[in-house]
């Protein structure tokens, strides 16, 4: 499609912990490939925002298909095609808040649609274990790669971890997916620190 050779599509999962830019590469991505004449559709799940769309904090958006539990991705696509509107692409954000079911079917979409699918997501959750979804990306993307922008613990480090705070503490017990943001004022919260201070739970001033 587009002068691509067929079956040259892939699936690539983009990951990192938040506030190193996941989002707002999705957004340039999508923006790349539209400027070529490619037709995508730009899904998201549980946006921070809680609306269908994509939004970034350094205030980029753009509306989203909200992905909910049961979707199908191929049907969607698929449907797309039916009634006429091209799909080359799929930008899938927040990706390690899918179904694992969601990415066997972006696999399948890769593997016999010829979709290109871009993940973006998180790997790991506030417990520093593996979200379902990003674990299955691990497994079955063409290619992995890890968002390169720097994000910074309080202490300086490289921040990789995301911790969950409330009420000022973090917390090691609770429900894999909690929509929190990172400001200061949130009761519900999340902090990107570095490995010693996620395991000693150290916040910092």
């Amino acid at each position: 499609m587009n002068g691509r050779p067929l079956h040259a599509a892939a699936l690539k999962f983009f990951w990192g912990p938040m506030d190193c830019g996941k989002s707002t590469m999705a957004l340039q991505m999508n923006h790349n490939h539209a400027r070529q004449g490619r037709r995508g559709l730009v899904t998201t799940r549980l946006d921070r925002s809680l609306g269908p769309q994509v939004t970034t904090r350094i205030g980029l958006a753009h509306t989203a298909i909200e992905v909910t539990e049961g979707m199908d991705l191929r049907a969607l696509v698929r449907d797309a095609r039916a009634d006429g509107v091209g799909v080359d692409y799929l930008i899938c954000d927040e990706a390690s808040f899918y179904d694992v079911e969601h990415i066997e079917q972006m696999a399948e979409l890769v593997d016999h649609d010829d979709v290109d699918v871009y993940a973006f997501g998180l790997a790991t959750d506030f417990r520093a274990q593996l979200f379902p979804a990003a674990r299955r990306l691990f497994e079955l993307a063409d290619e992995v790669a890890r968002i390169q922008v720097e994000v910074l613990c309080w202490c300086g480090r490289e921040g990789r971890l995301n911790a969950r705070v409330v009420d000022g503490r973090v917390v090691r017990e609770g429900e894999q997916v909690v929509i929190g943001d990172t400001v200061d004022t949130a009761r519900v919260r999340y902090q990107v620190l570095c490995r010693r201070h996620h395991r000693t739970g150290d916040l910092g001033g």
